[in-house]
């Protein structure tokens, strides 16, 4: 009898770790669950790929007009210092490297989860519904959604700028300061994709919050093309101690660039990126989470 009553999975009902479609779908396990995140983002991400590259003319030229609308704002910055040797001590190079970092961050991090802020609009129509019982992570399928090619014209232009203002700075390279770079790029990229998700799910209680969200994404990366030493110390602080965009690249530019803190803060706060990166996806992960609980849907 104690056999008889014992569980056993049936062969037809795949238990929850059985593989789906050669994947694992693991409920339990977090690195077997972000691969299948990933795979999935991919999966979809390339679907619209392959769409957009159905018309390579209209592709190119889209990509085209990218480069040449996002390099104005740095065409700004070049007509500024026509006027003037130097914006709160910085020179052109250096306030170039700025630029380059936060814009190649927020482009990156556009490029890869951009979409979702389209979850307002999904939560109100009821679809949001229908991604929720697909075998794919909602998250995943609702980044990758409608992912746009041409938005690689924004890192791609940042790149150039990165190129030239490291060639220009007069910057004595250590290996920290070598190692920094890379470490800012990757670290800064996943800040602002935190921020993306975590400003989306405020929709989850607040309906339509887009400019919300981007007033901290694109007008934060404004933000961190000028050098803290324009800004008020409130500001600077606020953008340590509250929505953490001054380790994007202002804090590690201190240190690359041996520039003081107008802040005076302890110097491990200019390596400190890769913990405030892991603060914000933390955090960002939980607040969907918690709207994920939150949602009722509509019954569609």
């Amino acid at each position: 009898m104690a056999e008889r009553l014992t569980h056993r999975p049936s062969p037809h009902r795949p238990s929850p770790r059985a593989h789906f479609a050669g994947e694992p779908f693991v409920r339990d396990a977090p690195v077997p669950r972000a691969v299948w995140a990933l795979r999935s983002w991919w999966l979809c991400a390339r679907m619209w790929m392959r769409s957009t590259m159905a018309y390579r003319a209209s592709f190119a030229l889209n990509l085209a007009a990218s480069l040449v609308v996002h390099s104005l704002d740095f065409v700004v910055l070049v007509i500024m210092f026509r006027h003037t040797d130097r914006l709160g001590g910085w020179s052109l190079p250096e306030i170039a490297f700025l630029y380059a970092t936060a814009t190649f961050s927020l482009g990156v991090a556009n490029m890869a989860v951009g979409s979702v802020d389209g979850l307002g609009e999904r939560i109100v129509s009821g679809s949001l519904d229908s991604m929720l019982i697909r075998p794919a992570p909602a998250l995943a399928q609702l980044c990758a959604e409608r992912f746009s090619l041409r938005r690689i014209g924004r890192p791609l232009q940042a790149v150039v700028v990165l190129v030239w203002s490291l060639a220009e700075l007069d910057v004595h390279w250590t290996w920290d300061r070598v190692l920094l770079v890379p470490v800012l790029l990757v670290c800064g990229t996943a800040i602002f994709c935190a921020i993306f998700v975590g400003g989306a799910t405020v929709q989850f209680w607040w309906g339509e919050s887009k400019e919300l969200q981007n007033s901290f994404t694109y007008g934060g990366a404004t933000l961190l093309h000028y050098p803290p030493t324009i800004f008020a110390k409130e500001l600077v602080a606020g953008a340590v101690f509250g929505v953490p965009l001054a380790f994007v690249n202002w804090l590690p530019a201190l240190r690359i660039l041996d520039r003081p803190d107008p802040l005076g803060l302890p110097a491990a706060f200019q390596f400190a990126s890769p913990v405030a990166a892991a603060v914000c996806v933390l955090a960002a992960g939980l607040a969907w989470r918690a709207g994920l609980r939150a949602y009722r849907g509509t019954g569609s």
